[in-house]
């Protein structure tokens, strides 16, 4: 059977928590307006609307339990769940801390109103969340009249959190991570091996991206990359080979159809990664895909990570994947290295930077980083989506240099390291970095947020799977 979890933003889960347990030792209420994701792992609800209970309005004392959501409210919330396509649940609070489950009034309740609820809605799920402090279990009813329970829900925010019915990580307590583990221990090494991460670009900064998690022990790593190694390439991947560019075969005093058929034969960028990660463990999972996540059948293996790690610079990438960022409720953190030169070959710019974005917290677009003349060009050029330069113009080749690479992949593994073991602190701002090389200075910015912005906000957030991706 399919599992079933549910997936909630920092911001969301503040607002939620801070309402369920406000200090008084009461029991308070809300209902959850979700999206659907149905991936290959499973079931996701992602959260798109917290509607908390008022007290004494809209969650009053129950006429066979302690308290009870309204009939009004009830009635108004799944109408505009019916309205929009997504699933109810209904959310209330117990006492108890890492450990909760529902009571048989709980239960009782859920079998009374539930099957009307699902006639309302025409079928999408309605359901139940009950919270303990560090807890959560969930009673899913869906339209066949079969019944599921949540795995978990995970908290995309800072710190990430997955809460639970009961604790049940098993600690494999493995001495190949010892030195690391005496940092976030055990526990954080098993939640490590738990987390399925992406990395988009196996260039100079997603090679090393692909390298750090491999030793850090991530259980399932995806690698999607469109190219082959070229022998510029060989100073800043890591792990490539002068035999991956087969350099005497790519001369330019070769003829033509050799230099063509050295092309098809240059090892893909993928699986330089994918070895690099095979020394590292032979236990990590690794799905790798020489293609592009402008296509779909592409952009569908990241529907169910943990996170994302963007390191290819075309617009349509970054397009891509802030949208599936914000509509799956999916972390993302995308870097890149830039290195400016003035006509008189003078060096203006040289800095690296690191954007981590949580959805709900704002997007690329928010803050003009999508070049929509250039994202109009390569949707309809597949030459221009192969060129991953930093300069506009195309018969210029950007400078690079893996040391640039190497900070900027450093300072995203490590933010995203922390904020997973739980070891950041939950007052932690998403600052976006930029570290410039030439004056040392390490420049922290807070990304914008767009309240109209139709790539993070109502038209796409939290929409899962009923909102069409913009791949090709």
């Amino acid at each position: 059977m399919s599992t079933w979890s549910v997936t909630i933003t920092g911001e969301q889960w503040a607002e939620l928590d801070g309402h369920l347990f406000p200090g008084d030792g009461d029991e308070h209420g809300a209902i959850l307006r979700c999206g659907i994701a149905e991936t290959a792992s499973g079931t996701r609800l992602l959260v798109r609307d917290v509607v908390p209970a008022r007290d004494g309005v809209d969650y009053v004392p129950g006429r066979r339990g302690y308290r009870m959501l309204t009939e009004d409210f009830v009635l108004n919330n799944i109408t505009v769940c019916d309205d929009e396509r997504l699933a109810y649940l209904a959310v209330h609070c117990h006492g108890g801390v890492h450990e909760v489950g529902f009571s048989g009034d709980d239960f009782a309740s859920h079998v009374r109103g539930y099957p009307a609820l699902l006639g309302i809605s025409r079928g999408m799920p309605v359901g139940a969340l009950v919270f303990a402090k560090d807890a959560v279990a969930g009673d899913i009813w869906l339209e066949d009249g079969s019944r599921v329970e949540i795995e978990g829900m995970r908290v995309a925010g800072r710190p990430r959190r997955w809460l639970q019915p009961a604790p049940t990580l098993t600690l494999s307590g493995d001495p190949t991570y010892d030195r690391q583990s005496r940092i976030f221990g055990d526990r954080g090494q098993e939640l490590l091996r738990k987390q399925k991460v992406a990395v988009i670009g196996l260039g100079g900064g997603g090679s090393i991206i692909s390298e750090l998690l491999a030793r850090l022990g991530v259980g399932h790593i995806v690698l999607i990359d469109p190219d082959r190694v070229e022998l510029t390439n060989l100073p800043r991947i890591v792990g490539a080979r002068r035999l991956d560019a087969l350099p005497w075969m790519s001369d330019e005093r070769r003829p033509s159809l050799v230099r063509s058929i050295a092309s098809w034969l240059r090892t893909p960028k993928v699986s330089v990664a994918k070895r690099v990660i095979r020394q590292a463990s032979r236990k990590i999972r690794v799905t790798s895909v020489r293609g592009s996540v402008a296509d779909r059948s592409v952009a569908d293996l990241l529907l169910d990570c943990d996170q994302i790690f963007l390191a290819a610079d075309t617009a349509l990438a970054r397009h891509v994947i802030n949208a599936i960022a914000h509509q799956y409720l999916i972390p993302v953190t995308q870097i890149g290295a830039k290195v400016s030169v003035d006509k008189s070959g003078n060096l203006t710019d040289v800095f690296s930077v690191s954007r981590a974005s949580t959805p709900g917290a704002g997007c690329i677009w928010c803050n003009g980083l999508v070049n929509p003349d250039r994202l109009r060009i390569e949707i309809t050029s597949p030459e221009q989506l192969q060129r991953q330069r930093y300069v506009d113009d195309d018969s210029v080749v950007s400078p690079s240099v893996i040391t640039l690479n190497a900070v900027a992949a450093a300072q995203a593994v490590n933010e995203w390291l922390m904020d997973v073991t739980g070891i950041t602190q939950p007052y932690a701002q998403t600052s976006w970095h930029q570290m410039d090389a030439l004056t040392g200075e390490h420049l922290l910015e807070l990304p914008r947020i767009d309240q109209m912005c139709r790539e993070c906000g109502s038209r796409r957030f939290g929409r899962g799977d009923s909102v069409e991706l913009p791949t090709r």
